[in-house]
């Protein structure tokens, strides 16, 4: 666990996303759920070590399984953007997962399957403020990765949780996205909160050059699939923009062949489903294969 500012932390050692918590007078503030039933406990009996005071919250910044599926077992109250909350209406109550690989992290965890999901309980449309006992918390709703990403921004503090708008060493999940609005987003996050530390949804503290790579990226995924629909391309074509993708968005070698089933997957689906929309391969929904 690091600690960012005062009360507040991160750890990005567990298998999913980075999660956040924010330990205040008024009590604890969870961003995201650790995927794993042991990464749970310890993150809870960590942040519980900093004796805040009895209320607690959890955030999610969207609706991924690899954040979500984890949320039931913090019973706490749950707060989310509104579309977020919309994903899980059209959800089962038990997650049974899917066939195909999409590079999530739930993938190598096979005590997800069966987990009940747990439903946001407050939601808000575009901006929201918290007292918490500590500085003011906005909390933001920035599309792009999903319909319903948000941010969680301590101004006071000077930094934000961005969730999956920005990733560290590693391919984002583009099936669900909407690239232009994704694009949009990272446009407002470098000119509205330059010089602010930014808490990626996956990799934990973003470097410097993170928010330009991340940026390159996007842009460069959404101009090469383009191109391709001006050729009539079949999805089957987005192949061919791997190479170039996995060196803008920095890779680590260590896992390489997870992310590269990442981006493979992300960009067959988002090329499908934009540029080939009566297509079968359509048939599957982006948001829960994610």
């Amino acid at each position: 666990m690091q600690q960012i500012g005062k009360g507040i932390y991160f750890e990005d050692s567990y298998l999913g996303v980075t999660v956040g918590g924010l330990v205040f007078s008024h009590g604890t503030i969870y961003i995201d759920a650790p995927l794993r039933m042991d990464d749970m406990r310890s993150w809870r009996s960590a942040l519980m070590a900093q004796r805040s005071g009895n209320h607690r919250l959890l955030i999610n910044l969207d609706s991924h399984p690899d954040r979500t599926l984890g949320s039931r077992v913090l019973d706490c109250t749950i707060l989310s953007q509104q579309k977020t909350a919309q994903v899980f209406r059209n959800r089962p109550t038990i997650f049974k997962g899917q066939a195909i690989e999409s590079g999530a992290a739930w993938e190598e965890y096979s005590e997800a399957i069966g987990l009940r999901w747990a439903p946001p309980d407050i939601t808000f449309t575009q901006v929201m403020s918290l007292h918490w006992g500590g500085p003011e918390i906005l909390l933001e709703h920035h599309p792009g990765p999903t319909a319903g990403a948000m941010w969680v921004i301590v101004p006071g503090e000077r930094l934000a949780f961005v969730g999956d708008t920005l990733v560290v060493n590693q391919p984002p999940f583009l099936a669900s996205g909407e690239l232009p609005t994704w694009i949009e987003s990272l446009e407002f996050l470098k000119n509205s909160y330059a010089g602010y530390s930014l808490v990626a949804g996956r990799g934990g503290l973003a470097a410097e050059d993170s928010l330009p790579r991340m940026l390159k990226g996007v842009t460069n995924a959404l101009n090469g699939m383009e191109k391709l629909a001006k050729h009539n391309s079949p999805p089957e074509a987005t192949e061919n923009l791997i190479p170039g993708l996995m060196e803008d968005f920095a890779v680590s070698a260590s896992r390489r062949e997870r992310f590269l089933l990442r981006l493979r997957h992300g960009l067959f689906q988002y090329y499908a489903r934009h540029y080939r929309p009566s297509s079968t391969i359509d048939a599957i929904r982006s948001e829960d294969n994610e």
